[in-house]
């Protein structure tokens, strides 16, 4: 054998000399040269506001009604999507990896949680090959034990012959009326269960057309029919919907009411002329009123409606100067105001809870407070139900889910927190927020609440507040690759737990993935001295010391809190070694309203300078390596993170902006689409000198750097969005102009499809897509 092997190996010795020998040397070939970014054209357009003139090259961009100026912006996106498809790639067989990665974390049970009301279960669920969902519904009473939707198939029982599940709306069947598509942004049942008001988005007229559906006999009623809706209310147990409709610049201004079943046109209630004026209706839980809040920048005002006699007219019942939160609630002859309105003219920085006997005949109603100020302790949100109120309170960093009974004593008022015995009830460490489910039943003990964590995959709670026991309805199980939905069928893990044994955090229930990453939060100080809140996560395994590339999300606007839930798309890059960082920067919530305030109109740059001290403060510490850190915002986040980066463009290798928020000058002196005046109150009154000017310093747009070198931006937005496509066509232009040319920083525009948020797929895609690019960047 060792001789046959040696003639075998000589045999090919010779031919390989002899090969080497005819070898030609060739010319090494040259690395293929990197694409060129598309060159949009230029012209120039002269603006000039308060004394001061500008010059804006690309304004055409945003010139909708130009055929000419849109036939030019048809090929420039074209440009900029083939521009951004070479550049990419070379990532291809990374984006597939990442987006089956991300596909494989996705839920399976597409269904929602049966959400019990009356005798009722309601749930969506989507049928398999189906692109939508559709609303159906079960009596309790033939289905005590809800396994799940699949069980009986087609919602038939044959053992007792009855059909059990009762489809309610397929919104399959909506799409083909809407071309296609389906966007639902309001529903609600009636309060007899007979019948279902919702509102569905018409893409060609631009607006939501109410409907209402009979569900005894599932045909559409003749009327109420209208277009432009914003809010609807059931009244007289479901004889009687209220709703408001807008006007052309998309401003709640009309409310109407129409009787069901009767031939009479629609009743209009009441008609807002003064265009800074806004309308939005309610019902209180226990469907006994309706109240009409009518708000502008300068005042707010709650009208109360009686439920039973919808026509007998409104009585102001509360009024504040300056726009102001005004939620009422109704409870056993007692009205419940949550508000952040100032008190005794002096502004306050969290809400607080108030009352007043609904039968109350003062002028102007005496309202008292329910519990002493405690500014160790927020009330976040408040919930009801007929026997308690549950609060959701805060301390510090701190989130807690407590409930006291009611009703209240009438005797002292304004009571400590702690001198009401609440009950608190378990929850998972590290919690980022808790929202309050839909409890639409309000005569049950049983409260439904997500708790979402930046180590747990979402919640969906069920506390019964009588006797302590808590179930998990619904949570993705990520250390099993499923999804854990539990119906109290024989094959669900029984997460039930009584209060006084429980001790949440060391519970491994929650399904939380503390045991594989780890959350730290840090205090920042900006240039004024003021402490930063800063939130981050990394993998225990794969982190590496002082050598972790880092993503910095941010958002610091309209007080909305960021958004620090664990989200599967991150878990690609915790798993690849990345920190992810979370700065709750001034102008955003959970600080109360001096922290929205100190952020936003003229004092929008101390959001950015919050961030830049954050994102330093990462490298500095060694968290994330210098060089490595890359920076997402999304919307009004996208002009947190893009002014950050004309800050200090050095400070950032790579950012992902989605929808920003890129030209406030143009899009608030010009409006394209109607704004709210939230959006005004954000960013600043073009017409105040001081608003624009502050404006025209934090602009993204109008303070690129010249000569500069800046860091890799991909850009993702779309037409159908508030914060239209063309901001970032104009900022991307500008930058490639302005900076440095580096064809390993590129500047990418990238087009999302419309119907992105309808499909989970398509999410996946695009998240695969930006993770690629960050994890590229990184490693050019």
């Amino acid at each position: 054998m060792r001789h046959l092997f040696s003639t075998f190996y000589r045999s090919n010795l010779s031919r390989h000399l002899l090969q080497c020998a005819n070898y030609k040397p060739q010319k090494p070939q040259a690395p293929t040269s990197p694409p060129s970014p598309p060159k949009p054209p230029k012209k120039p357009t002269t603006l000039s506001l308060h004394g001061e003139t500008w010059e804006d090259p690309y304004g055409w961009m945003s010139q909708l009604h130009d055929k000419v100026a849109m036939r030019h912006m048809d090929v420039y996106m074209e440009q900029e999507e083939k521009f951004t498809e070479a550049v990419m790639s070379d990532t291809e067989r990374l984006q597939s990896k990442l987006q089956s990665e991300m596909a494989s974390r996705l839920a399976t049970h597409l269904s929602t949680p049966p959400l019990r009301w009356g005798p009722w279960l309601y749930y969506r669920r989507v049928e398999e090959g189906k692109q939508y969902p559709v609303l159906c519904r079960r009596l309790v009473s033939l289905n005590e034990e809800f396994i799940s939707h699949k069980s009986p198939s087609a919602g038939f029982d044959f053992t007792s012959g009855k059909r059990i599940e009762h489809k309610l709306l397929d919104y399959n069947q909506e799409a083909e009326r809407f071309g296609g598509y389906a966007y639902e942004e309001l529903s609600e049942v009636s309060p007899d269960h007979r019948y279902l008001a919702y509102t569905m988005y018409d893409k060609d007229n631009d607006c939501f057309k109410l409907f209402v559906r009979n569900l005894d006999f599932g045909s559409l009623c003749s009327k109420p029919q209208a277009d432009r809706v914003s809010n609807i209310a059931w009244a007289k147990d479901g004889q009687a919907l209220l709703y408001v409709v807008t006007d052309d610049n998309k401003r709640p201004f009309r409310l109407y009411c129409s009787m069901l079943g009767s031939n009479g046109e629609d009743v209009l209630l009441l008609e807002e002329p003064r265009e800074n004026i806004y309308l939005s209706i309610r019902h209180t839980k226990d469907f006994r009123f309706l109240t009409l809040n009518t708000f502008s920048t300068t005042s707010s005002k709650v009208f109360l409606i009686n439920s039973a006699d919808p026509l007998s007219g409104m009585t102001l019942i509360w009024e504040c100067e300056a726009q102001a939160h005004c939620i009422i609630e109704h409870h056993q002859g007692y009205l419940y105001l949550f508000t952040d309105a100032a008190k005794q003219g002096q502004p306050v920085d969290h809400h607080y809870l108030l009352r007043s006997p609904s039968a109350c005949s003062h002028s102007p109603r005496k309202w008292e407070s329910v519990f002493v100020d405690d500014q160790e302790l927020i009330i976040e949100d408040v919930d009801f139900c007929d026997s308690y109120l549950v609060l959701i309170v805060r301390e510090g960093r701190k989130y807690r889910l407590c409930s006291v009974s009611l009703p209240l004593s009438t005797a002292k008022a304004s009571l400590p927190l702690k001198e009401l015995n609440p009950q608190y009830l378990p929850i998972p460490d590290h919690v980022s927020q808790i929202l309050p489910g839909p409890n639409y039943d309000y005569y049950s003990s049983i409260m439904r609440f997500m708790i979402t964590s930046p180590l747990m995959p979402d919640a969906i709670v069920d506390y019964n507040i009588s006797n302590g026991k808590w179930n998990i309805i619904q949570q993705q199980n990520l250390l099993h690759e499923r999804t854990r939905v539990l119906y109290g069928s024989a094959s669900s893990i029984n997460v039930s737990n009584d209060l006084s044994s429980c001790n949440a955090g060391e519970d491994h229930s929650w399904n939380d993935l503390s045991e594989y990453y780890a959350c730290e939060y840090y205090d920042v100080s900006s240039p004024d001295g003021v402490l930063v809140p800063l939130t981050i996560i990394y993998s225990h395994h794969r982190k590496k010391s002082s050598k972790s590339p880092g993503l910095l999300h941010g958002h610091g606007a309209y007080g909305e809190i960021l958004d620090k839930r664990w989200r599967s798309e991150l878990k690609s890059l915790l798993d690849r070694g990345w920190v992810i960082a979370f700065a709750d920067v001034r102008g955003g919530g959970g600080g109360g309203r001096k922290w929205h305030h100190d952020g936003r109109r003229t004092k929008k740059l101390n959001s950015v300078r919050d961030y830049v001290s954050c994102a330093k403060f990462l490298v500095e510490e060694e968290i994330v390596q210098e060089g490595k850190l890359a920076g997402w915002g999304y919307s009004a986040g996208g002009l947190l993170v893009a002014s950050a980066i004309n800050s200090c463009p050095d400070l950032f290798r790579a950012a992902v902006l989605q929808v920003p928020f890129l030209d406030p000058s143009s899009t608030l002196v010009n409006p394209i689409l109607p704004l709210t005046p939230a959006d005004y109150e954000e960013f600043g009154y073009p017409g105040d000198a001081q608003d624009f000017q502050a404006m025209r310093q934090y602009s993204p747009y109008d303070n690129i750097q010249k000569d500069t070198l800046y860091p890799a931006v991909l850009i993702t937005s779309s037409f159908n969005t508030r914060f239209g496509v063309w901001e970032a066509a104009k900022w991307v232009a500008r930058v490639r102009e302005y900076s440095v040319y580096d064809p390993r920083r590129p500047v990418l525009l990238n087009l999302t499809t419309d119907i992105v948020e309808e499909s989970r797929y398509l999410q996946c895609k695009e998240s695969a897509m930006e993770t690629a690019f960050l994890i590229k960047m990184m490693d050019s």
